[in-house]
């Protein structure tokens, strides 16, 4: 049957059956906990041991399965405010599960079924009984223990309350008796007892035996050595010599390999050894200090790895595995070449900015590659403590450093590549700043003197190259933006793509699955088919996720020789198609247009459908639209009005007439200063009864005179317009000069007007 009581933690302390215990509460929770079995329990409570003693916030997953259900004697309130309490233990119990208890969320409350002692066979019961009363009266004997054990034992009749009992007064180690408590076979308790007494009882003779070799009397300066000598051959006899000179001495060849050059450190080092040296191997802060002093010894104060210099030979490499990306590759070619000339140049902060699967991360690691460098990812997307960067100090529990030099150590060297990952993703609240931190890391005047809060002396960290990601610059905390080398990675095209898997892709999907270019063969209509009607994305993650199911669904169907994919092959391959490829027609639509926008960082066609009814002059807006996306059509809405004899709409009373514009895509939010122009043309074209033709777009916002101002993401926009099949995009005058960063197949293929005020798109498409 399941029971529930309160929970009574405890530390260094182990309760077992039939055994009382005298415990003096001082913490609250204690306090509270047996208050509260006094009122509501009838004295009854469930006592848990720590397994980790160390562990100050300890969960729930933690704590052990099996407790001890104890009854609480007596009680009684001490002058010094503390609380005195005598225990009894019941039996043991099986924990089923844990919770917050209803009358005090800190308290815990512990549901449970008694566990039964298993039948066992007395003979041999009798037998373990009788051979164990001899070992204890040895020990009592040998002066191990006091002798009023040997009454307890007498009134013992069976072996679970027997053994209990012995466990109690044994002198084992608190995770042994752990095992006394997790056994619930009274046999192999008893077993259990044998062991310990053998061995307690050998350890006893062999005590005498170095009290023999030694002279008793010596002097107290000498008790030590005495102590010394005698755990020494203990740890003889039982096979586990540890010498802490061997450790000290290993540090010290470390610290000599080193050849730190800055005093201080070398300093701070000898010190620390001499401070292990001399600490008592018992102390709860040497494993603390032999911690630390791992991390001081291998970290590679004054080791750098030899950079390539050859230009040839790392445009080669970068080549090798992106595509493209002349912008990154010059950057690096630029810093080579300045870090030839001068070999203490200071490294860029790099940061690539584009949506996810143009090879961000990757081309960092080419990076690296490419510089015979050795590489470290570190990703801060959610990040809110600062001292994950840059560690946590000394005086908390379980400290240890911070990515950053955590990184460091495991390269080995003082000049990797680290790449900081998703920096527009950090979190600035309460428990930190990570980008202020973020910031003296990188700073190129601070960071040779970085000082990591749990290592405490300066590590220079100026030949470090930092690449950082993300995937929107806007969302890139300014005081980080203001020192980056912003490189934008936008979409690929269609011809790009087709590119990137001839050249990188479909090798490296054959080499994985031990295959050949001549066992499967796309053709150019097949990989097109893939590109356009199975994924939509802006880079080629999804694609090579495609790719990859396709290979193995060959493999599985034993069609892995000499195969060729046509496009009419696919729908048997990989379904249909998710995404349908843009076909234009001409329509006689009148108050469509087509708009541009941008959506998970890639160019997307945005279609705006307009009608009027009969009303009172209100605007109405659907299609997830947000604040700026609605004073668009405010502005819009005002210009029309403004201009209605030059648009020749005296016979619209505006007044009178309801205004529905609807911006399709309706699971796609919108928001952002660019769709004023589409708007406009939309409710002019729905005025006019004009069809303005599907293969048009148009991105660009306006202002109430009519003027059309400049707006951010032309290249992903004109990508997104190509790669839809949109043949003429009328953009700002004002973004003339970001045409430079259009891919030519693109610019080849739209015709681009670009204009100042709206007259100059009115004359084109309504006179």
């Amino acid at each position: 049957m399941k029971k529930n009581l309160p929970v009574l933690l405890l530390k260094n302390l182990i309760l077992l059956p039939n055994q009382d215990v005298k415990l003096e509460l001082s913490n609250d929770l204690s306090r509270e906990v047996v208050l509260l079995a006094s009122e509501c329990y009838r004295n009854e409570l469930i006592v848990l041991p720590l397994k980790d003693q160390l562990e100050e916030m300890p969960e729930v997953s933690d704590l052990p399965e099996i407790a001890i259900v104890a009854k609480i004697k007596n009680k009684l309130e001490l002058p010094n405010g503390n609380l005195r309490v005598t225990l009894r233990g019941l039996f043991r119990a099986k924990v089923e599960s844990l919770k917050n208890h209803q009358k005090n969320e800190n308290i815990l409350e512990c549901f449970f079924y008694k566990l039964e002692v298993p039948k066992i066979e007395q003979v041999e019961a009798l037998a373990i009984k009788r051979k164990i009363e001899e070992l204890v009266e040895e020990y009592v004997k040998s002066d191990g223990i006091s002798n009023s054990i040997l009454n307890l034992i007498k009134e013992a009749k069976d072996l679970n309350k027997f053994t209990d009992i012995i466990a109690t007064f044994l002198p084992i180690s608190f995770s042994r008796k752990l095992e006394y408590i997790e056994e619930i076979n009274p046999i192999t308790r008893g077993n259990f007892l044998l062991e310990d007494f053998r061995l307690e009882l050998e350890v006893i003779r062999l005590e005498k035996k170095l009290d023999e070799k030694l002279q008793i009397g010596l002097e107290e300066s000498q008790k030590e050595f005495i102590l010394k000598e005698k755990l020494k051959e203990i740890e003889e006899e039982l096979g586990t010599t540890y010498k802490k000179e061997d450790e000290v001495n290993f540090y010290k060849e470390k610290l000599e390999g080193l050849k730190i050059q800055n005093k201080k450190v070398l300093e701070k080092i000898e010190n620390e050894i001499r401070k292990f040296q001399f600490m008592s191997e018992v102390s709860p802060e040497i494993t603390a200090e032999r911690n630390y002093l791992d991390w001081m010894v291998h970290l590679p104060w004054n080791i750098s790895s030899k950079d390539e210099f050859d230009i040839a030979l790392i445009k080669k490499s970068l080549d090798k595995t992106h595509f493209g990306m002349e912008k990154v590759k010059e950057k690096i070619i630029e810093y080579i070449a300045a870090k030839n000339r001068n070999p203490s140049v200071n490294c860029p902060i790099l940061c690539l900015v584009g949506p996810s699967g143009v090879g961000k991360t990757t081309l960092a690691k080419s990076i690296a590659e490419s510089l015979n460098r050795k590489f470290y990812k570190i990703s801060v997307g959610g990040l809110n403590d600062s001292s994950v960067l840059n560690g946590h100090r000394r005086t908390y529990m379980g400290s240890s450093p911070g990515k950053i030099m955590e990184g460091i150590k495991k390269c080995g060297t003082k000049n990797p590549v680290l790449l900081i990952d998703e920096v527009d993703k950090m979190v600035h609240d309460y428990k930190g700043d990570p980008a202020s931190t973020l910031l003296d890391i990188l700073d190129k005047t601070q960071n040779q003197f970085f000082v990591d809060n749990y290592i405490e002396e300066e590590f220079d960290l100026s030949e470090v190259l930092f690449v950082l990601t993300a995937n929107y610059k806007e969302e890139i905390p300014y005081e980080l933006y203001d020192r980056l080398e912003v490189i934008e990675l936008s979409s690929y095209t269609l011809l790009e793509k087709m590119a990137i898997t001839k050249k990188y892709l479909l090798p490296k999907i054959y080499l994985e699955h031990n295959l050949h270019a001549k066992d499967v063969k796309f053709s150019e209509g097949a990989l097109k088919e893939i590109i356009l009607n199975y994924t939509n994305e802006s880079g080629v993650r999804d694609l090579e996720r495609l790719l990859t199911s396709l290979m193995r669904k060959l493999i599985v169907l034993n069609q892995v020789e000499n195969v060729k994919i046509f496009p009419e092959s696919l729908i048997e391959l990989l379904g249909v198609g998710k995404y349908e490829t843009t076909t234009f027609q001409e329509k006689n639509i009148a108050g469509f247009v087509n708009a541009l926008a941008i959506s998970n960082c890639q160019g997307k066609v945005m279609p705006i459908e307009t009608c009027f009814y009969r009303g009172s002059g209100k605007i109405k807006i659907t299609g997830l639209v947000e604040q700026v996306m609605y004073e668009s059509v405010r502005v819009a809405v005002s210009f029309i009005r403004k201009n209605q004899k030059r648009f020749q709409l005296e016979q619209y009373d505006l007044k009178t007439i309801d205004v529905h514009i609807h911006m399709l895509s309706a699971s796609i939010k919108k928001d952002g200063p660019s769709a004023g122009l589409s708007i406009t043309t939309a409710l002019i074209g729905l005025a006019k009864n004009k069809a303005i033709s599907e293969s048009i777009a148009m991105t660009g916002e306006i202002t109430l005179n009519g003027f059309v101002r400049r707006i951010g993401g032309l290249r992903e926009k004109l990508i997104g317009a190509y790669n839809e099949g949109i043949k003429k995009v009328f953009i700002p005058f004002e973004n003339h000069n970001d045409l430079v960063s259009v891919p030519n197949e693109v610019l080849e293929k739209l015709e681009i007007i670009e204009i100042q005020n709206y007259d100059e798109i009115y004359k084109i498409l309504f006179e």
